[in-house]
């Protein structure tokens, strides 16, 4: 009996019977009202709402890490960065040589950092909750995008968990067969760095078999049904009104606090 390694379990949290297209739209709203300022108030606020929706997307503390940790090592080194680099407004915080602190380059550092997480857990939120083939329905029934490129990006995101299970065979290969094995840290780099030269390839491969095969079977050609119809229902309001709470609650804390702070004017 074969089984399709690609094929993952419907997730049964409650924003995973929503619509994708709510849920983009929720989650624009979010992003749109927390790009426009940097400040910690509007980012924390956002950020602590968001974490509040979890449980709705079926995700714990524990799954988030474990899919979200490039994103938090990105937001800290964001905001390192920009503390570092931000205009040393202030009390002096630290002076060691070319590293200096002040609490207002922390400040800017800090809100830089919440507001790429803030901005970031919407996205896994929606990825976790929703199947790609919903996501693909929505996208050409509601938004009428062309279908060419709806497929397209549904047989991507479909070959992705296929990408990661290639990794860890092709790791294991090479293991066998004493590659990569050496100790020192430049050693592994060179290691990994054929490992993912050789998943480049087989990807290559295997996404032009695929764009044969879905040209033989006609997914170019002519007038396309579907065969799930996508829908709006009441709850599908709920979650771009929820969206639409966050956005609004997130800008009053940082106006009423006074750390509103527009990126435009």
């Amino acid at each position: 009996m074969s089984v399709d390694i690609m094929a993952a379990p419907r997730s049964r949290a409650w924003l995973s019977r929503t619509n994708p297209l709510a849920k983009l739209g929720a989650g624009i709203a979010v992003t749109i009202v927390l790009l426009v300022s940097v400040d910690w108030v509007s980012a924390t606020v956002a950020l602590v709402l968001e974490f509040a929706l979890l449980p709705l997307a079926g995700l714990s503390a524990r799954m988030l890490i474990m899919r979200g940790w490039p994103i938090l090592m990105g937001a800290l080194v964001g905001g390192y960065g920009t503390a570092l680099l931000a205009p040393k407004t202030g009390e002096m915080l630290l002076a060691l040589g070319p590293v200096t602190l002040t609490t207002g380059s922390v400040e800017a550092g800090v809100a830089i950092a919440l507001r790429g997480l803030a901005v970031a857990l919407p996205g896994i939120i929606v990825l976790a909750s929703t199947d790609p083939t919903d996501l693909a329905d929505a996208l050409a029934q509601k938004l009428r995008l062309p279908h060419r490129f709806v497929l397209g990006a549904l047989a991507a995101m479909r070959l992705v968990g296929l990408l990661v299970a290639e990794w860890q065979t092709l790791g294991m290969a090479r293991r066998a067969r004493g590659v990569g094995g050496e100790p020192g840290f430049f050693s592994n780099l060179k290691a990994q760095l054929g490992q993912a030269m050789a998943l480049l390839v087989q990807a290559v491969r295997r996404a032009s078999r695929l764009a044969v095969t879905m040209e033989a079977k006609g997914f170019g050609a002519g007038p396309r049904t579907w065969a799930r119809e996508s829908t709006f229902a009441r709850h599908d309001l709920w979650v771009v009104a929820g969206g639409l709470v966050i956005a609004a609650v997130s800008v009053s804390a940082a106006v009423a606090l006074g750390t509103w702070n527009p990126v435009f004017g």
